[in-house]
């Protein structure tokens, strides 16, 4: 298991350098991103699951709009810390107001657009 999460992390993390160089979306294109990736098959309820969706979210974040990218950066330190083998519990809890606001703010501005 920590093989494959230490690869797991370091495709993401070449997926998130290989962003450097793209062009930024704007927040509509980037939240029609993370709709479809929290669409796609995944649960994010067993350690599999969020560490599938930690690595769809890492491209999208690399791209995404300014006001987009902390709240994701938040969420994807979130996942990561959750799906490791043993997760540290005063870490998590220390991550879990920003991604629970992280959470919010995504909603906020990706249904702002809908309405």
């Amino acid at each position: 298991m920590k093989k494959t999460l230490t690869v797991l992390i370091a495709a993401g993390a070449l997926l998130g350098a290989a962003g450097c160089s793209a062009p930024q979306d704007t927040t509509a294109e980037s939240c029609a991103r993370i709709q479809s990736v929290g669409a796609g098959p995944t649960s994010a309820a067993d350690k599999a699951g969020m560490i599938r969706l930690a690595n769809r979210l890492r491209p999208i974040e690399a791209t995404a709009s300014k006001e987009l990218q902390a709240p994701l950066h938040s969420i994807i330190e979130f996942l990561d810390a959750s799906a490791q083998e043993n997760p540290d519990n005063a870490k998590l809890e220390e991550l879990h107001g920003s991604y629970t606001e992280a959470g919010q703010k995504l909603s906020e501005l990706c249904t702002a657009g809908t309405q």
